[in-house]
């Protein structure tokens, strides 16, 4: 190959894979540092409503001058204050027991997906998607409608004289349950599905020529196999359930609130945005460890290969 064409195809290599670096970096780093200098910020009664504000025409001693204005009095006052502590806590705990549920739920409509013929199984996958076809905020809200005193389900409840009386569903843990599964059960169900589809069947077939009961085939030989689709789905159902916002606002109670809703309220109604910004700091140094975690456990799975 010429000279010339050798280092055109090493520019063009450099820049394919600098392009997804450049990417994280307008669209995800630069966004973060705005972020966390205005968690380093102090509230103000001024327009933008925080200081310091950089003064570039200053130069070297506004710069100076800015870098000295900051502070962590912001993260100071979120862990003196049981308020955010408790919406952090209580997000976490919502989080995890719903992506228990979902786990629970995902694993056996994944197994049923996988093991069906081949030819229903893109229908089925269509099936499990076919929601996010509707907008996901007229889907929270048509389980308002399901949900209330007069829905849907205290209707076929007390059809079936499961319940004497209407149960008040809404503004509760249970509706915001109910919601996060219905809406996340499809992050779950896909990856789950595609890692038992690779699965070998004649792994299958040698356990019951063993003699092995089918639940004991499912759980030596089946969940283990489904163990990094099911980590890979916790980690996608997870990480957004802690932030979620529309579910707990809509679904929940005043004793339902999440870390996403303190959030809009600093932002938006109490106007603080240097708090608002130390929350969500907190909130993505939070969420690192999950992902930490799980790429700690692909690397041992790696190495044990």
């Amino acid at each position: 190959m010429p000279q010339t064409g050798l280092t055109q195809t090493r520019w063009g290599r450099r820049l394919v894979i600098a392009l997804p670096y450049l990417w994280l970096a307008l669209f995800f780093i630069l966004p973060f540092l705005i972020v966390l200098k205005l968690s380093l910020s102090q509230t103000a009664m001024a327009q933008p409503p925080y200081l310091p504000v950089l003064d570039l025409a200053a130069g070297w001693q506004g710069l100076k001058d800015f870098i000295g204005a900051l502070s962590f009095e912001n993260y100071r006052f979120l862990f003196s204050d049981m308020l955010y502590v408790g919406a952090y806590l209580r997000s976490l705990s919502i989080a995890l027991v719903s992506t228990v549920l979902l786990a629970l739920l995902g694993l056996p409509v994944a197994y049923a997906v996988a093991r069906a013929p081949r030819r229903w199984q893109p229908l089925l996958i269509t099936a499990v998607i076919l929601p996010f076809w509707t907008a996901f905020l007229i889907r929270i809200y048509a389980w308002i409608n399901i949900l209330q005193r007069e829905g849907l389900l205290n209707d076929l409840l007390m059809a079936l004289r499961i319940i004497d009386q209407p149960v008040a569903w809404l503004a509760s843990d249970t509706a915001v349950y109910i919601g996060i599964v219905y809406s996340y059960l499809p992050f779950m169900v896909l990856p789950v599905y595609a890692a038992l589809e690779k699965m070998d069947e004649s792994l299958l077939e040698a356990a019951a020529d063993l003699g092995c009961p089918r639940w004991k085939t499912f759980w030596l030989v089946t969940l283990p196999l489904a163990l990094p689709g099911i980590f890979a789905g916790a980690l996608l159902c997870f990480i957004p359930i802690v932030g979620e916002f529309v579910i707990p606002d809509l679904l929940g109670g005043s004793q339902s609130v999440m870390i996403g809703q303190t959030l809009w309220t600093e932002f938006f109604s109490n106007k603080d945005w240097p708090v608002a910004s130390a929350l969500a700091v907190m909130l993505f140094a939070l969420l690192l460890i999950p992902i930490v975690i799980y790429q700690r456990l692909q690397t041992r799975e790696l190495e044990g290969r």
